[in-house]
């Protein structure tokens, strides 16, 4: 079996394939690895894709995808997940300020100690402060909402079992999060490893402040797909019991106004008149339509469950 998959998401790094491939070859084979490295191409507008072939027919450790399009890094790493055949998988990025050099300290804590994630900290970086700084900031938001430890989720160096990337599946700008949804998935040994950050040799960088934009929305969602994919009506239940039940005091509190005013004989207003009532009346019709959002999501998960949906680390006496 091979034992590293190095996956290499691209797009426009011509310049600085042949220098990783050899640099990765060059580590794998010192170190004595069987190994394969899996270019995707991810809509390339130079000659990345001509560039991958060429490396190919040089070295049949090397393998390649093409994507008719510029898909994202996501799914460059989703379709790299699903051809890898190696025990550790390792990704890191294509233009060379991911040091190659740091892949059997990787291996060594996926196959020695047991994790079942390893993130690399850029610890020291190179980039500038407009870069720096946002990222501290997202990355402690990071830690807050999922619980996981790391001090750079952006880091493109991560390792991981093969039945980890074979148990998850990315999309959208959800590859920041892979350690996150991992946990989900069932698995918590996540660790981190400081790593040589290097200064960009080719080229310029893909992404700009508005991926900090997204990626707040994507954690958003990432959060609350997997903690209530299953359990629908637990979100929306709640949310439209709050809902209802504000809109019942408030209407129990406006008809005892308007009873108690009779009573004594004050000048009262019209119920109607009060724009409380409109309130009481929105926060009914709300929380009913979040119940039956609630209901019929709950219909939905139930038709739609899934064996797969399940990961299985083991089984005894059974046949697959």
């Amino acid at each position: 079996m091979t034992q590293i998959s190095i996956v290499v998401p691209v797009f426009n790094e011509q310049e600085s394939l042949p220098e990783l491939s050899n640099w990765i070859s060059r580590v794998v084979n010192d170190h004595g690895f069987s190994y394969e490295i899996i270019f995707v191409n991810d809509g390339s507008t130079d000659g990345s894709w001509a560039e991958i072939q060429r490396l190919a027919s040089l070295n049949p450790a090397i393998k390649g995808v093409n994507f008719t399009r510029n898909y994202g890094k996501s799914a460059a790493l989703d379709m790299a997940f699903s051809k890898s055949s190696g025990e550790v998988v390792i990704t890191m990025d294509a233009d060379l300020q991911d040091s190659p050099d740091e892949i059997p300290g990787l291996y060594h804590m996926i196959m020695e100690e047991g994790y079942d994630v390893v993130s690399g900290w850029k610890k020291k970086r190179y980039d500038p402060i407009s870069k720096t700084i946002p990222s501290k900031f997202f990355n402690g938001v990071t830690r807050w909402i999922s619980g996981i430890k790391l001090h750079d989720f952006n880091c493109g160096l991560k390792a991981y079992k093969l039945k980890v990337v074979k148990n998850i599946h990315i999309y959208g700008e959800m590859h920041r999060y892979i350690p996150l949804i991992a946990k989900w998935n069932g698995y918590t040994k996540i660790g981190e490893k400081v790593v040589e950050h290097r200064a960009r040799k080719y080229g310029v960088t893909k992404f700009g402040l508005e991926r900090f934009l997204n990626g707040f929305l994507d954690l958003i969602s990432v959060s609350f797909v997997n903690r209530y994919k299953k359990k629908p009506m637990h979100f929306f239940g709640t949310l439209g019991t709050v809902s209802f039940l504000t809109g019942f005091l408030i209407t129990i509190w406006l008809i005892f106004q308007k009873v108690y005013g009779l009573y004594q004989g004050s000048k009262v207003r019209e119920i109607t008149d009060q724009p409380l009532f409109f309130l009481a009346l929105v926060a009914l019709i709300v929380g009913v339509q979040l119940f039956l959002t609630g209901f019929i999501s709950e219909m939905m998960t139930s038709n739609n469950s899934r064996k797969a949906d399940y990961n299985i680390s083991d089984q005894v006496n059974l046949e697959d």
